[in-house]
């Protein structure tokens, strides 16, 4: 097989998302080609032998390798400025293994408190099982980091922008706290794409993505990504993944190798459209409290600035009237559509004291600042005009 030409890591990110990590058949295939083989051949039984000793670089079983499966690491790998990476079945998968893979019973894992519910999961209720010691901190507060550092601290996990409420958490500020104590720090990127947050640049030790949300951005598949140093993914992720089979599908791997071709151009135009939509809200005498990023408002408009290169497709505010005006407005909008997914084409719109966050208590939602009134907008590829006149008229039912 040929590689691309375009692999190298000179060329810019739009130019990477369309052509890195490219491999051509026999047949020179203008498209990524789709490998849809469980095995692999071997020409005789010493050719077999260094292929599982790795003194064979070839694929062995799609479990853990294939061609599809690597053309999509390779091009993440390539924009994201990893040395290496490895694909999972869902973003879940990816966050679990990523955290998971490292530790052992005896470790302390650090996480912020503003996470997603099934995130939140893995760090309150599955390591503790394991024998994992956990503590959960006000992100935001580096002297709570910093309290919270033990000797057996090995890894530090966090999500920025935060889901739901979009709080931005000082990346390298927090990476210095873990490094000082021997720890990693583990970023869930997924909010702010590659497109506009570096995590590895900033610091971080490992990003993770839920590649079902803008790489894949058109609501067809499942996938996950883990990032990081050729070491950590050798040592930790490889032989994890290749033991529990948390495996992505190579159909899936292609699916996201389509989906990253116009990853940039739908973060952007997305992006564009959001912050036309925080613009009309924002004055809206139906929201007490509106979240966007791209604002000089948002609380940490300066870090923003600092560590992002652009704001967010998403948008969250909260409608006066708590949860019975929160449905009237997701019931009555036309265009946006109810879902508890993300980074679409289709702009989508969740409530997540009842959803994604609903396992949470009363109590713990709210010090997270999600009110029942809260509501969680995605912003598609529609037109903005026709976005916010619809949300327009969706708040007059509020």
């Amino acid at each position: 097989m040929s590689k691309s030409p375009a692999s190298a890591a000179h060329y810019r990110p739009e130019t990477r998302l369309v052509h890195s990590g490219t491999l051509r058949s026999q047949y020179g295939e203008t498209s990524e080609a789709l490998f849809l083989t469980q095995g692999y051949v071997y020409n005789s039984a010493e050719e077999c032998e260094a292929r599982f000793k790795g003194e064979d670089p070839g694929f062995i079983y799609s479990r853990y390798s294939n061609p599809t499966i690597a053309m999509f690491e390779r091009r993440m790998i390539e924009l994201e400025g990893a040395e290496a990476a490895r694909s999972a079945a869902t973003g879940m998968a990816a966050v679990t293994t990523a955290i998971l893979a490292p530790l052992k019973a005896g470790d302390h894992l650090v996480a912020s408190r503003a996470l997603f519910g099934s995130c939140l999961y893995v760090v309150q209720d599955l390591l503790p099982r394991y024998g994992i010691e956990t503590t959960l901190v006000d992100g935001l507060d580096l002297d709570q980091w910093k309290r919270a550092l033990r000797p057996n601290t090995k890894t530090f996990f966090l999500e920025s922008p935060t889901n739901p409420t979009l709080d931005v958490l000082d990346i390298p500020a927090i990476a210095d706290i873990a490094h000082s104590g021997g720890a990693r720090l583990v970023v869930d990127n997924v909010f702010a794409t590659p497109i506009w947050q570096s995590p590895l640049a900033l610091g971080a030790d490992v990003v993770v993505y839920s590649a079902t949300k803008h790489i894949d951005g058109q609501g067809r598949c499942l996938g996950g990504i883990i990032l990081s140093s050729e070491a950590f993914i050798a040592e930790h992720v490889h032989n994890f993944m290749r033991q529990t089979g948390p495996s992505i599908s190579p159909f899936n791997a292609w699916v996201l190798l389509k989906g990253l071709e116009t990853l940039g151009v739908r973060v952007r135009a997305q992006t564009d459209t959001a912050g036309r939509v925080a613009e009309a809200l924002a004055s809206h005498p139906k929201i007490s409290r509106l979240i966007y990023p791209g604002r000089a408002d948002h609380p940490q408009a300066a870090l923003v600035k600092k560590q992002m290169r652009g704001g967010s497709t998403l948008v969250g505010f909260e409608v006066k009237g708590g949860k019975q005006a929160a449905f009237r407005v997701l019931n009555a909008l036309k265009l946006a559509r109810i879902s508890n997914n993300l980074g679409d084409a289709k702009s989508l719109v969740t409530h997540p004291a009842t959803t994604t966050h609903q396992r949470l208590k009363p109590e713990d939602r709210a010090a997270l600042g999600i009110s029942e009134g809260f509501i969680r907008f995605s912003t598609g590829l529609e037109h903005a005009d026709d976005l916010i006149e619809d949300l327009a008229a969706a708040l007059e039912k509020a």
